[in-house]
């Protein structure tokens, strides 16, 4: 299959010119990965047994995070592809063949979210970054931010509402928000996000917090919503560096000095962990969610997440 591909690609640029529909960016960004051990992982998805042969699923796959990228819904993803050669080229797909139509892309994206794979796409892509020495391990950053749902909460029948989200009070706004919450490990120092995982918004973050330490990293970050014994214990034992910020309790209302100043150069480090939030909501749009329920959005929080350190490595590359 490659092979026809690269003749069919070979003879479109031979027509075309090899300068006209390049992007250097996401050139270097094919150059960047070892696509054919993603290739391996999606070999489980199989087309239908009957109708037209499926797509390549690295083709779709990489179309996907073109989405990511692009900030495209389904079918602008299907014009993209059909208008923009640059596309093409990056998927693998030759100048002639025909392009997915946004119901293929939009079945695609759901069986990959069917399958679980989200997450083994997103350790492959973590192995190669760390084995290219881009994964630092000084230290990693853990936070959350609440996503709202893409629906409101209604429950009508013309309106329906979605049974996995969840309301929850955000510091400083009124009301309550209907949504998820995102929960994300960023390695210190490289700002490559090492885990994200997905919860109804009314999940406190201490709740998911363990899951995200690593336990290759030489400290952990939080804020004082982390603050429990039982956590800087286990930081402790597994020789981690206990970072997290301390929080007033019933019996020490107000926190001694050290403990304030503490909070303070922890957060100057912690902190950095929002310039990804703010990536995310800003360039990627992931203020809303896009689809309904846990599963769909736990896969589409990682393609988020895969799209998101493709780019930030080749700022570390450059």
């Amino acid at each position: 299959m490659k092979k026809q591909v690269d003749e069919q690609l070979s003879l479109a640029e031979a027509l075309v010119g090899r300068r006209l529909g390049t992007n250097a960016r996401l050139e270097r960004i094919d150059a960047l990965m070892k696509w054919y051990r993603f290739e391996k992982l999606l070999a489980r998805l199989h087309g239908a047994a009957t109708g037209r042969p499926a797509y390549p699923p690295l083709a779709m796959f990489k179309a996907l995070l073109l989405q990511q990228w692009y900030g495209l819904s389904d079918a602008e993803l299907e014009e993209a592809l059909i208008d923009r050669l640059s596309f093409r080229r990056f998927i693998g797909l030759g100048f002639e063949a025909t392009m997915p139509d946004h119901t293929t892309l939009c079945r695609f994206r759901n069986d990959v979210a069917a399958a679980g794979l989200s997450e083994r796409l997103f350790d492959e892509m973590t192995h190669q970054l760390d084995r290219l020495g881009l994964v630092l391990k000084r230290g990693t950053l853990i936070d959350a931010t609440v996503v709202e749902a893409a629906v409101r909460p209604s429950g009508s029948a013309a309106e329906p509402s979605d049974p996995d989200a969840a309301f929850t009070k955000r510091a400083g706004k009124p009301g309550a928000t209907f949504g998820f919450k995102a929960h994300i490990a960023v390695d210190q120092g490289s700002g490559l996000v090492r885990d994200a995982r997905l919860t109804p918004a009314n999940v406190n973050e201490t709740v998911i917090a363990d899951a995200l330490i690593q336990g290759d990293e030489k400290a952990v970050y939080a804020d004082s919503a982390y603050d429990t014994k039982a956590r800087r214990a286990a930081l402790r034992a597994r020789g981690v560096k206990d970072r997290i910020q301390h929080r007033p309790n019933k019996h020490h209302p107000v926190l001694e000095h050290w403990k304030k100043r503490r909070n303070e150069l922890i957060g100057r480090i912690r902190g950095r962990v929002e310039t990804t939030f703010a990536v995310l909501k800003r360039s990627y749009g992931y203020v809303r969610v896009r689809y309904l329920g846990l599963v769909k959005n736990q896969s589409h929080l990682r393609l988020l997440c895969i799209a998101l350190n493709l780019r930030r490595a080749l700022v570390l590359t450059a």
